[in-house]
């Protein structure tokens, strides 16, 4: 699976964006797709994630309450809404993927295999 995200750039604090991510191929059974961020200097982590059947989500405490994450199986497409963004928002967001992920599992990088490229989201005033 290739994954494809984009839409971020630069904004200010209280701005709203919205990512994108775009599975190469369909998606069904299990599968998972999730939004990690890395700041400079910092690890990467989790930000939020949705199960593809039942449309399950795990949304990260940092981001709970303003960033919400959806799917559209028409066109393979997972989304990240972000709203009241904060210049601790700012990182690269990464979109990643599997099948067969349980509940557990979907805050944990390593239970990814398939990543995008990366889309760098800024906030500054």
């Amino acid at each position: 699976v290739q994954l494809q995200a984009s839409g971020g750039g630069l904004v200010q604090p209280g701005d709203s964006l919205r990512l994108s991510c775009i599975a190469s191929r369909p998606t069904f059974g299990r599968f998972v797709m999730g939004w990690f961020r890395q700041a400079p200097g910092n690890e990467r982590e989790f930000v939020a994630a949705i199960m593809w059947s039942g449309g399950t989500t795990r949304i990260a405490d940092p981001v709970k309450g303003r960033f919400t994450i959806s799917r559209d199986k028409a066109k393979n497409t997972a989304y990240l809404q972000m709203n009241n963004l904060k210049p601790e928002d700012t990182a690269v967001y990464y979109c990643a993927a599997d099948s067969g992920i349980i509940y557990s599992g979907m805050a944990t990088e390593s239970a990814y295999d398939y990543w995008g490229q990366g889309t760098q989201v800024t906030v500054s005033s």
